[in-house]
């Protein structure tokens, strides 16, 4: 792809991850502070006749649901086929808003400052 845009969001909400090791924290209810980045893509004549891949105004549609819908919640409860690691989160994302945003090319989570999980097929 020759054009891409991305767009960083926050959120905050728990979860708990099953089948780790006995002891493991990551076992244990706890929380974290995300930050989502969706990237968009556009080949060379991808642009809208506006020069863009999609208006950033758009995302919005996807900020508002995260408010709505994602924010202090339970992952566990809204990822129920997976476990709610950061990696199955951000494919959980892309599926769910690729067919609102076709030009999504991939999601990043983040649960910490130093640390991204990211889904690009």
């Amino acid at each position: 792809m020759a054009f891409r845009i991305s767009k960083e969001f926050h959120f905050s909400a728990s979860h708990r991850l099953d089948g780790l090791a006995e002891g493991h924290p990551c076992g244990r209810l706890h929380g974290h502070n995300y930050v989502v980045a969706l990237e968009l893509a556009a080949g060379p004549d991808g642009l809208d006749p506006t020069g863009f891949v999609r208006d950033y105004g758009d995302l919005s549609a996807f900020s508002r649901w995260l408010d709505d819908d994602v924010d202090h919640r339970h992952l566990n409860d809204l990822l129920t086929d997976r476990n709610p690691s950061a990696e199955n989160l951000a494919r959980w994302l892309y599926e769910r808003w690729l067919p609102r945003f076709p030009e999504l090319s991939s999601v990043r989570v983040s649960e910490t400052p130093k640390t991204w999980a990211e889904y690009r097929p």
